[in-house]
Parts: structure tokens; sequence; C-alpha cells
């Protein structure tokens, strides 16, 4: 069908009306990587749950339907990523939406989004991350931060783990099924390290220096980038050098703008560059 010849993404993530993260980071990036961005909403936000007040929606009880329309239209997607997902149920429905749209060329990225400086975020439960681990089997690229990585492999979190205890993490997420595994945002002093580990290869680190503070959104900026490229066929070690690269450009102008912390990363400035 003709909808269906033009590359197309589907982005499982809140929908944030301010505040540059979720569906609202994805949709222009991948949009600019020429790539048409197709999101399912998992809820609904005003803004970021970072400021002081902000208005909130469920969106669990209509994703079924929201779908089904999906299928109705025969679409089928070059790429699916998902981010921030609330609840078991919500789990359960991006299990299925795998088993309906996952297809042998399907190139699925997992950010699974759970905590971060060796802690749950608040609003996480042992039950949910023990969950979200069913999640990694659907996986060609998962993309977490070290926190999460040592949720799903059980491992003991230090800040400051070196190359071979990196490398025994991302060997148990792989027999979990994922191939490629970035671990990102690993905290190096004034740098930041992205581990890149591929399946049968050297893994490479990624370092870029840590510009500001950290902001919301930087992680949906950089999965988008990083389905997007595999998309476009791009190998995954410049991929995350083409991601490093850009959040740095553009965390550089943030801070140069003085954008207050709850805004996010200005990005805006460089979507022709992608």
């Amino acid at each position: 069908m003709p909808h269906n010849r033009q590359k197309k993404i589907a982005v499982i993530n809140d929908f944030c009306g301010f505040g540059r993260c979720s569906i609202t980071a994805s949709l222009p990036i991948i949009s600019a990587m020429k790539i048409q961005c197709c999101p399912l909403p998992t809820s609904i936000f005003s803004n970021h749950t970072g400021f002081n007040s902000f208005f909130y929606t469920d969106y669990t009880e209509s994703m079924p339907q929201y779908i089904d329309e999906w299928e109705k239209l025969a679409l089928s997607f070059n790429g699916i990523l998902t981010g921030f997902l609330g609840s078991e149920e919500q789990i359960d429905i991006v299990k299925d939406f795998f088993k309906k749209f996952k297809k042998g060329d399907t190139v699925t990225v997992i950010d699974p989004v759970m905590g971060d400086y060796g802690k749950l975020y608040p609003t996480y439960t042992r039950e949910l991350a023990d969950r979200m681990s069913s999640l990694v089997p659907f996986a060609d690229i998962l993309t977490p931060n070290l926190t999460e990585a040592c949720i799903l492999t059980g491992t003991e979190y230090k800040k400051n783990m070196d190359k071979t205890e990196l490398i025994t993490i991302c060997k148990n997420l792989s027999k979990m099924g994922p191939d490629r595994i970035i671990i990102s945002g690993i905290e190096r002093g004034s740098d930041l390290e992205n581990f890149v580990y591929e399946k049968g290869k050297e893994p490479v680190s990624v370092i870029e220096h840590k510009v500001g503070i950290c902001r919301s959104g930087t992680g949906d900026v950089f999965s988008s980038i990083i389905v997007a490229d595999a998309v476009n066929g791009v190998d995954l070690i410049t991929s995350v050098r083409h991601a490093s690269a850009f959040i740095a450009k553009a965390l550089k102008r943030t801070v140069e703008l003085c954008l207050p912390e709850t805004d996010g990363i200005c990005f805006e400035e460089f979507l022709k560059e992608l």
C-alpha cells in the first residue's frame, strides 16, 4: 500500500507538551533524519514531572484501540523505539505490539527507562522493573544507562565500573536477546562515556566532554538518533558517535542560552545537521 513505501518508525512513549522529552523530542529528530515518526502515546503530560506542577492523563486503556487502527491500515514499520512505560499493563501491550508489528527486518530499539544513579525512579517498583526485563528479548539494540543495566542483570551498582565489568554486564544482557547494547552516560570525571557492545566484536568507548548539568530528554534524543541511523543503515559505532557529538553541541548551546534545567536541551538549532 502507498503508505508503506516510506520508511517509518513507531515511537512508544509518553507525550510531553513542554520540556523537550519523550515523543516531543523523538518526533523532530526522526523527521529531520528523513523518516516518518509515528507516535503511540502511553500517557499525556502538559509538561514533564520535573516541574512543580503538571497535568497528566494515562493513555493505557486507549492504547489497544489505537493499535487496532494501525492494524486496519496494514501499517508496517522499519523501526520501533520504546521509552518510559509506567505500568505492567503497558509493558504487556508493548509486547503484543512487537508480536504484531516486529517483522524480520524491523529494527527495535528499547530504552528501558527505570532509574539512575543506582536507584529506581520513585514511580517504579521492583515488580515493574522485573517485568521490564521481559521486553529485552525483543530488542535488536538495547540502550540502558548503567543503573538500568545493573537492574536488568542483577548486578550490584558501582559508579566507576571498569571495562571488564561492563563487558560482563553486556554479555549477560546479550544472553537475554539483543546483540547490540549501548550503556549510556557513564560518568568519567569531566567526561561521559557511552560503552558500545556488539556481539562478536571488540567493545568501543565513545567519550564526549560533559557539558553543564544533566537534563531531561537527553536520553530520548540519543535513542531517537540511534534508531533512525539503524533504519538508515548506519553502523552502530558511527551512530553512537553521531548521537554523542550532536548532544554535546546542543548542550553547549543550551548553556550559552542559560535555559532552565527543566527545559531540556536546545536541539532545534542543529536539526538540519542530522
